[in-house]
């Protein structure tokens, strides 16, 4: 029986039923049903608008330009066959994407727990540290960042254990929304005031072995870490729990697509942003977490107008706190539906294990941000290049999976998916072999 638990097992979270899948999509295929599938992508997108785009996309403007656009809608491309294959899998078989992990073999379910447990709490206390930076803003007198961002992570895991999936889903929707409307107004007031460069303005180039590193971090969280493809395959039965309709392949495509163009259009705009306000400034990112907020802020401020700034920081600290959330959530959860699979345990037991592993991320992260961190950025790094160099394991297996005998024949990659998924993995692969060269023996 423990070979044929992801069939057996609970319809919660952690795995749910493949042999009532193709009645759900016979039921439940109604367009009226498509604002209740509706969710998992676009939380997706809100846990990638946090660090890649805040952080990342607006540096890669500030300091190089638009030189970095073309490399940055690449990344997107190359990530996308990865991110829509946890969606698609599910609402084509009924299980969750780690349960096809287990199909394949124990062991992938192993190695995606083993790189959630590193890069859960890393990623984790960063987000959480740029919120308690961001927090910071707002003129706590006394409050360091480290303890407020330990707050907020308390906080976070508080908020989880009381609502749940609802608090989640509903926070993310509103919160895409405005700070869409902020950034758009941003980067429209800023083009016609954008800097005429002197002939004397040298633009640094970003095609060196010297920049490598900051493209891998670039890259890393661009538009997130493919580790965010099993979770929005579980939230899939989240979503099921609260609306009772099981969304089909074409209703999770079009809440995918909704989630994901988002999050593509908002790291032009945050480039956009960067680039028509500090590019050729002379003005760089600090690495202390409430200058850095502070010149977020400022950026928006400069165009908009100096009455925006309290909007603005508010949009901005709502955005990253939506991220820890999100993540808090994410990670635990996948963590949680790995050791219910390797245990094959019940709904009741993955709920425990679930709210188990939401503590000891907070735990975790405020241990990380106490002890192991001396500025933001330096974290935030270190977070993005560790979420790339392990995008070609979890694409490999996210590919493997979904090309499974298990997945109905129409719903597995089609040519395009299939080149698009190898280019990806050799990219990946390319892209982590430079930097291990660049990291470990060009300087020796």
């Amino acid at each position: 029986m423990a070979n044929e638990s992801y069939k057996t097992s609970s319809v919660g979270e952690a795995v749910a039923h493949s042999t009532h899948s193709d009645t759900r999509r016979k039921t439940n295929g109604q367009r009226s049903n498509l604002w209740k599938a509706l969710g998992p992508g676009i939380l997706m997108s809100c846990a990638a608008i946090g660090g890649s785009h805040l952080v990342w996309s607006t540096r890669a403007g500030a300091a190089f330009g638009w030189r970095l656009l073309g490399l940055i809608l690449l990344a997107n491309l190359l990530k996308f066959p990865f991110f829509l294959y946890g969606q698609r899998y599910t609402s084509a078989t009924g299980e969750s994407l780690l349960a096809g992990y287990r199909r394949h073999g124990m062991i992938f379910v192993w190695i995606f727990l083993l790189i959630n447990i590193l890069t859960g709490t890393i990623n984790i206390a960063g987000v959480a540290m740029l919120s308690g930076a961001l927090f910071a803003g707002y003129g706590f007198a006394g409050a360091s960042v480290t303890h407020l961002t330990i707050g907020l992570m308390a906080l976070c895991a508080l908020m989880l254990l009381l609502g749940h999936y609802k608090l989640l889903d509903s926070m993310a929707k509103v919160i895409i929304v405005l700070l869409a409307l902020g950034t758009m107004a941003a980067v429209a007031l800023a083009v016609p005031g954008s800097r005429i460069m002197s002939a004397e303005f040298a633009a640094p180039n970003p095609w060196t072995w010297t920049s490598f590193a900051f493209l891998i971090s670039l890259l890393g969280w661009m538009p997130a870490p493919i580790d965010l493809s099993a979770w929005s395959s579980l939230w899939i039965f989240s979503r099921e729990k609260q609306t009772g309709h099981f969304a089909t392949v074409k209703e999770t495509s079009i809440d995918f697509y909704l989630g994901y163009i988002s999050a593509v259009f908002l790291a032009v705009m945050f480039v956009a942003l960067g680039a028509l306000v500090m590019f050729g400034s002379g003005e760089s990112f600090s690495s202390s977490g409430i200058a850095f907020s502070n010149q977020l802020v400022n950026l928006y401020a400069a165009t908009i107008g100096d009455w925006s700034r309290p909007l603005i920081l508010t949009a901005a600290f709502f955005t990253m706190f939506s991220t820890t959330l999100t993540t808090m959530d994410g990670y635990p959860r996948s963590l949680a539906a790995c050791c219910s699979l390797i245990g094959n345990l019940s709904t009741q037991r993955f709920r425990q294990i679930h709210q188990a592993w939401i503590l000891l991320s907070a735990v975790a992260g405020s241990i990380v941000v106490l002890f192991f961190v001396q500025n933001l950025i330096q974290l935030l790094t270190f977070a993005a290049v560790v979420s790339f160099v392990t995008s070609p394991i979890l694409a490999a297996i996210n590919y493997k999976v979904m090309t499974g005998a298990n997945v109905p024949e129409a719903d597995r990659p089609g040519p395009f998916l299939k080149l698009l998924s190898w280019s990806g993995m050799i990219f990946f692969v390319l892209m982590t072999a430079g930097y291990v060269y660049v990291t470990f023996f060009r300087g020796a």
